[in-house]
């Protein structure tokens, strides 16, 4: 079975193994012991946390294959970003030039450095491993999240964003970056996004350009990629895009990848997601899956399992397995939505 969980300070080898396996722009995990054991300790820490008002806690999943006790995914969520550390974006906009004189107008584009999405929730740290990316377990893993949102909506913004990754080559390169590095930044891509995913981010606000940018004024192949995806992360956003998340002209200020966004209430798995009643037994046949969670915090668990729903009734019946891989037992709720 495998089983969605909050990580936990024993699974520092497996994490660090995801972090180098996901390669250039995965910011969320650079390969640093430090970070990222203090990632999995503030983690534990937002779990057993009594929350008034979201503010920089985070919640970093693991998937983990129950027979052979290997972890081999991740799915984080951020509460509320820029709250301890700045988050820094690109926002489109336009300037308009008209002259009656000479009867001409303009409209430029520019990119303004801002930090607009503060106190936003953030979707991150997205991974599953490759032998693993099969029979939905990647749609089971990314959706799992709004399950969590659904069950714990007090603790987290109320706009949800995620940052797609940006067009960048094999090497890490990304052409948006290259004028960045030429005539402001003066360190190379791969080099930036690793002090930006350590939290060292004081050279931003020193370095970058503090007037907007005009677009027309980068190199051709910088314009190109702004707004635009990398090929692997295609498939996460077409999701996203499902779930009612759009781009409002905010873009990531390395890679030029677009940010989503999403009222947390608008989604449609948030809203589409069910609380029922479970009994354990033997369930009746069904070919109808779902992704199903328990409705617990630091006890957190979610998986994928066929069940046989009917919209008269909010009680369902779980196997025995099921009940003891989401910690329930009988009279308890889950947290259901159609796979």
């Amino acid at each position: 079975m495998l089983i969605i969980r909050p990580i936990r300070s024993s699974d520092y080898e497996a994490l660090y193994q995801i972090a180098e396996e996901s390669g250039h722009g995965f910011t969320s995990l650079p390969v640093n012991e430090d970070l990222l054991r203090s990632k999995i300790a503030r983690v534990e820490a937002s779990f057993q946390k009594q929350v008034v008002k979201p503010f920089d806690e985070g919640y970093l999943m693991v998937l983990e294959d129950t027979e052979s006790g290997e972890v081999v995914g991740t799915c984080g969520l951020e509460a509320a970003v820029g709250m301890e550390d700045a988050f820094y974006h690109y926002r489109l906009g336009t300037e308009v030039y008209h002259s009656e004189q000479i009867d001409v107008r303009n409209e430029v584009e520019t990119l303004t450095l801002c930090h607009d999405y503060t106190g936003a929730a953030e979707l991150c740290t997205l991974f599953l491993r490759d032998t693993y990316r099969k029979n939905n377990n990647g749609r089971m893993l990314s959706r799992s999240r709004f399950l969590f949102l659904a069950q714990h909506s007090d603790r987290f913004g109320e706009t949800v964003i995620a940052e797609m990754r940006g067009e960048s080559d094999e090497a890490g390169n990304s052409p948006f970056y290259d004028w960045l590095q030429k005539h402001f930044l003066g360190i190379d891509f791969v080099e930036a996004d690793y002090l930006s995913g350590l939290g060292q981010k004081a050279f931003m606000a020193e370095m970058m350009p503090k007037n907007a940018v005009y677009v027309c004024l980068l190199p051709e192949e910088a314009q190109k990629v702004i707004g635009e995806v990398h090929a692997n992360t295609r498939p996460a956003l077409n999701l996203l895009q499902a779930e009612g998340f759009k781009c409002r002209g905010y873009v990531d200020i390395f890679d030029g990848g677009p940010t989503v966004e999403c009222n947390l209430s608008d989604i449609r798995s948030v809203r589409e997601s069910r609380l029922f009643t479970i009994h354990i037994g033997e369930v009746p046949d069904t070919e109808t899956s779902y992704i199903i969670s328990n409705t617990q915090l630091a006890n957190y668990r979610a998986t994928s399992a066929k069940l046989l729903i009917t919209e008269e009734s909010d009680e369902v019946i779980i196997s025995p397995e099921l009940a003891a891989g989401l910690l329930l037992s009988d009279g308890d709720q889950i947290r259901i939505l159609a796979l």
